[in-house]
């Protein structure tokens, strides 16, 4: 028998061989491809990849142009035999003792010292006072002692309402005589000297820098100059008043140093209760707004000219700081008036603003004052009459405090 021969449907010249392969064919061409996925290329993704380094280091490079063009620079400090004396105001910061350091020369960069200050979580800590630092100190000891804190055997206290004349007293005193009474008041006799450097001073002139030495307790050590303790007491100043609103004096058509000077006025009329100075504050303020008044009149600022309790006559004397017979602010402020005070003037009391034009105090036996408020001078007579004395009013027809 003969073999049988292995072909394939095409292969076979049947007509049934042909059909299959028709058949076949049609199926091919029909078949669905659509999900085959065909292999993509890699060059989108090194594309990408290669992008992305090349911004990143065009972001790295531009950080660090514009890092170095705002960072402050190191400046070169002092010697390891040297030393520097520093006065960090009360409620100065982190960043303003920085700056307070830096311009000594004790750190390199006011930068590392915020840092450092920072990652020690000491901000809050610091204490403000005058320290004398040795050149070559680390920032961590830097940052030690200010957190210490300065020896208080070298304080010297000013008491709110003082004069230049017995701040001068007191520093003399103080300093055994390295610095005179004579030497301190020459020192603050002309604000000029100093308006450079504290922008508060441009109203003041010539006049002398009484008003703006801050009563508070200062660090004053052997090499101390009546200069040195003049600008402690300036820096200080400007810390306090950093945040005063003067909206409502401005409002009013008055300058900061029109401020400091009904402050010190405020000072010397008012005891040290807040409400009561805020009390007396409208009163003044009411007198010095309205056409029909004018004049304060206000003994203490005759007192400060004479340097003691005026009399009558004295108070009506036709001298400069006389507020009987010239109208508005006296030439100067009065005494170096607290915070207390210039917040009052800013923030008289709502309630008396417009209301009180008089007020009558007298002592309480106890070392304080009490006060009674009026609008007209017959109120002001009843409170004077019902009173067991103080501070007599003017005669009747004259609008006194």
């Amino acid at each position: 028998m003969t073999p049988r021969k292995n072909v394939t449907y095409s292969q076979r010249p049947t007509r049934q061989a042909r059909a299959v392969h028709a058949k076949g064919d049609r199926e091919f061409r029909t078949y669905d491809t659509s999900l085959i996925r065909p292999k993509r290329s890699k060059a989108p993704v090194v594309i990408a990849a290669v992008l992305a380094v090349v911004c990143l280091v065009v972001i790295g490079w531009g950080a660090s142009v514009i890092f170095k063009g705002w960072a402050p620079e190191s400046v070169a400090t002092i010697g390891a035999g040297e030393e520097a004396t520093v006065t960090i105001p009360e409620g100065t910061d982190a960043s303003g003792i920085a700056d307070i350091l830096l311009s000594a020369r004790v750190i390199s960069n006011a930068g590392d010292f915020t840092n450092r200050v920072n990652e020690l979580g000491v901000a809050d800590r610091l204490k403000p006072g005058t320290y004398s630092i040795q050149g070559g100190t680390s920032v961590d000891q830097i940052i030690a002692t200010l957190e210490t804190g300065p020896g208080m055997g070298n304080a010297l206290t000013i008491p709110e309402g003082s004069t230049i004349a017995s701040i001068a007293e007191a520093v003399a005193e103080f300093t055994e005589g390295r610095i005179t009474a004579e030497d301190f008041t020459k020192a603050a006799s002309n604000a000029s000297v100093y308006a450079g450097d504290y922008a508060f001073l441009k109203d003041v002139g010539e006049n002398s820098l009484e008003g703006f030495l801050f009563p508070k307790t200062y660090e004053v050590t052997a090499d101390a100059t009546a200069d040195t303790v003049i600008r402690q007491m300036l820096d200080q100043f400007g810390v306090e008043v950093a945040n005063l609103d003067l909206s409502y004096p401005e409002s009013q058509g008055y300058t900061f140093y029109d401020v400091v000077k009904l402050a010190s006025i405020v000072e010397k009329e008012a005891n040290g209760d807040e409400a009561v100075r805020k009390q007396v504050s409208a009163v003044f303020w009411n007198r010095l707004t309205d056409p029909e008044w004018g004049r304060l009149e206000s003994d203490a600022t005759t007192a400060y000219e004479v340097g003691h309790d005026p009399t009558a006559e004295e108070v009506h004397a036709e001298t400069p700081y006389s507020t009987y017979v010239n109208d508005g602010l006296p030439p100067t402020p009065i005494c170096n008036p607290s915070l207390s005070c210039l917040e009052a003037v800013c923030h008289p009391d709502e309630a008396a603003l417009g209301t009180y034009y008089f007020f009558y105090f007298e002592s309480d036996g106890q070392g304080d004052w009490n006060y009674s408020f009026s609008e007209t001078y017959d109120e002001h007579m009843a409170n004077f009459s019902d009173g067991e004395g103080g501070e007599a009013p003017a005669e009747e027809g004259e609008q006194a405090a």
